[in-house]
């Protein structure tokens, strides 16, 4: 397998300024592509073999239709952006089956149950997901200057899609929110201190205002507990915390409340959704304030709310 080539993946991946993430999943799947036809160089393949290859992972994988269009995403970037050749029609592909389930939706009450299991900064982080309609990882990567406490909104920025939206703060966060700052206003002059203090910026944004990294409203809202390298450049930086020790917190929140509802962080999104619909908001609204760019996706929460089929009284009854 050609390493110069996964190399030049990684910085066009760089110099497009695409996620850590995204840059691990494009990898992963360009290596598994070019092992799957026996390590040929793609300049010697073509539609046959990414149509052959998308087919594979859900016949013989099964992976989910968000994973096989990953990975399709991953194999035409790769063809596009760093070989500079262009894809015709693929042509048929066995397509990954989509499941349509329901979202899980926690009642009000079990949404209180659950953050009374929580403290501290996992509540706080909770309490957005569910008072703010943030995706975690939207959550985790506040900087201290993206929440506006005089005009009750959160700037969420570079959420899914790469855009930016406007969400509400809730009042009864805001005490909350002040004593985060100020723990974070602690930990930053403490960094400085120690020759540290630089907060890793987005983008090209460190080029075009290379004073700002050290400013607090750069700094992330939920800062790491340690400060670590990052494994792009090798600096030392202190990060946000780790979108596990959230997820691993709200389990095990769920099970101490007792609620038998396989429920998760992304639960609190959807019941934001679905008791702001509940609450007479229109469709539209609630769609910018997911950010969906397709009213469709939105949709899905009619599905779960306290009227229409579920109304009709059962004649068992």
């Amino acid at each position: 397998m050609s390493q110069k080539l996964l190399d030049a993946v990684r910085e066009t991946i760089r110099l497009k300024h695409l996620s850590l993430r995204t840059e691990e999943a494009y990898i992963y799947w360009i290596r598994d592509f070019i092992l799957f036809h026996n390590k040929r160089h793609p300049d010697h393949m073509g539609e046959a073999e990414i149509r052959s290859f998308l087919s594979h992972l859900a016949q013989d994988k099964s992976v989910a239709s968000s994973t096989q269009n990953q990975a399709l995403n991953a194999i035409i970037f790769m063809y596009t952006q760093v070989l500079r050749k262009k894809i015709g029609e693929i042509g048929p592909v066995i397509r990954a089956h989509r499941t349509k389930r329901l979202p899980v939706v926690f009642s009000v009450n079990e949404v209180r149950l659950i953050l009374s299991q929580l403290n501290g900064t996992p509540k706080l982080v909770v309490s957005l997901l569910y008072g703010s309609g943030l995706r975690l990882l939207e959550a985790i990567r506040l900087r201290v200057g993206d929440i506006d406490f005089d005009r009750n909104i959160i700037v969420v920025r570079r959420g899914k899609g790469d855009k930016d939206r406007v969400a509400p703060l809730p009042e009864s966060l805001k005490g909350s929110l002040l004593t985060q700052v100020k723990k974070v206003q602690a930990i930053h002059e403490q960094d400085c201190e120690e020759g540290f203090g630089e907060a890793m910026l987005p983008g090209s944004l460190n080029i075009k205002y290379p004073a700002a990294s050290r400013t607090l409203g750069w700094q992330f809202l939920f800062p790491a507990g340690r400060r670590s390298s990052d494994p792009r450049s090798g600096k030392i930086f202190r990060h946000h915390l780790h979108d596990s020790s959230i997820q691993h917190q709200v389990s095990s929140a769920i099970q101490r409340s007792g609620i038998t509802k396989k429920g998760s962080c992304h639960s609190f999104r959807h019941s934001f959704a679905t008791h702001l619909l509940e609450k007479g908001y229109d469709i539209r609204t609630v769609q910018d304030l997911l950010g969906h760019a397709d009213v469709r996706t939105t949709m899905i929460y009619t599905h779960v709310l306290n009227r229409g089929g579920i109304s009709v009284k059962s004649p068992l009854d």
